[in-house]
């Protein structure tokens, strides 16, 4: 029997922390978008500003297989706690120093590169968490439901920080943020798992464990697919995430409220496309959909470079929306199916490196294209890049053949 898209919200536990990660995600969207903006007020240079992408990405990048690592061998609630508390000092610390007038451009940089440390750690820990909340039937609607929260508080934290901003000043967002990690830690304190099951293998050191995971990405052609794929994709679509601080200020000609307002459509493309995903996947699988992702995805690009109407920008948001969401969420879903359950968090820690380093190599590399060539000649470079990477894949299934 096929499970609903809304059949894991049937299990306490993954309602409770699903509805807290909701609180908590709205949260960091007011940070992210925030922080973009805010280093627009410092230095507006495109290369300056996809730096603050590029270090929230960076750490993951480095530390997520490592993370993963730490994450298979260790208590995963008590290792999310810890973390989320840090989280919780390092935004109320940012937020004190913007209304002290003491923020600059490194202070910035070196929050966010510790909040990026932060999400390397939890990451792969909370990815792993997730099929232990749900029965194994519930695990693909479990995952997809986890990425519309995602998409949620994409929705509504970037134009809800948009509006504190305007409203309150700029450190706002900032200390909501460090009080939405609460409801994420009293959900995991609430929380009672299930002991894990006794392992059949034989426990291995640390660095083992880590080479373990690292093997899998040669021997595991699904995951190794999924991860070739997935370069390809977030390597070219990370453009427009670099650079929408900019294409909202100098493109659209908008301020603080306009750029909230691209993230939130974004996220409400996001959502609505969702609701779509389960009919789109079942006909056109795994690989259809990647490719309506990548080319949806490669269409809003061209759309933000060649459209200077705030409401055709807005469009174009929702576009980037709904293709983001349901390119993300095969390459998540293909990643979770094509590992073992005893290797989860070191696999998915694989998928999370990926995904973070072209992030933050992607961010750097748009910043210094979009300098000396312009916002617009930038995001069509990325665009056709994105088109040709799916190209270029088309002969890599995400779930090869036995």
């Amino acid at each position: 029997m096929t499970a609903s898209a809304w059949s894991p919200f049937r299990n306490r536990d993954f309602a409770l922390l699903w509805s807290a990660a909701l609180v908590s995600n709205i949260g960091s969207w007011m940070h992210d978008s925030a922080s973009g903006w805010l280093m627009t007020t410092l230095d507006a240079s495109p290369a300056t500003v996809s730096l603050v992408q590029a270090a929230t990405a960076l750490p993951v990048f480095l530390l997520a297989l490592p993370a993963g690592t730490l994450a298979d061998r260790m208590d995963k609630r008590r290792l999310q706690v810890v973390v989320q508390t840090v989280m919780l000092l390092l935004a109320g610390v940012l937020g004190v120093l913007v209304v002290q007038h003491a923020v600059t451009e490194p202070i910035l940089l070196l929050v966010t590169f510790g909040m990026g440390v932060c999400t390397a750690i939890l990451s792969p820990a909370w990815q792993a968490i997730l099929p232990k909340l749900v029965p194994r039937e519930n695990l693909l609607p479990a995952i997809a439901l986890h990425a519309v929260g995602m998409n949620i508080s994409r929705a509504i934290g970037p134009a809800l920080g948009g509006v504190l901003i305007a409203g309150l000043g700029m450190a706002w967002p900032f200390f909501f943020n460090a009080v939405s990690f609460i409801a994420v830690i009293a959900a995991l304190l609430i929380w009672k798992p299930a002991a894990d099951p006794p392992r059949k293998e034989p426990p291995v050191g640390f660095v083992t464990a880590l080479l373990q995971g690292l093997d899998q990405a040669r021997t595991n052609p699904g995951l190794q697919n999924t991860l070739l794929r997935s370069v390809l994709f977030y390597l070219f679509g990370s453009a427009y995430w670099a650079l929408l601080p900019l294409i909202a200020r100098v493109q659209l000609n908008g301020t603080a409220q306009l750029f909230g307002v691209l993230v939130g459509l974004i996220g409400a493309g996001a959502v609505a496309g969702a609701l779509f995903l389960p009919r789109l996947r079942g006909r056109f699988g795994l690989d259809g959909t990647l490719v309506a992702g990548t080319v949806g995805t490669a269409l809003a690009m061209t759309g933000y470079a060649l459209l200077h109407v705030p409401a055709l920008g807005m469009v174009a948001s929702l576009l980037a929306g709904a293709s983001w969401i349901a390119s993300l969420s095969t390459l998540n879903v293909a990643a979770q199916v094509a590992v073992p359950d005893w290797m989860r968090a070191r696999g998915m820690a694989l998928y999370t490196a990926v995904f973070y380093g072209c992030l933050a190599a992607g961010s750097v590399f748009w910043g210094q294209v979009a300098s000396r060539t312009g916002l617009a000649a930038a995001l069509l470079l990325a665009a056709a890049g994105a088109v040709a990477g799916l190209l270029l894949t088309s002969r890599l299934p995400l779930r090869p053949k036995p």
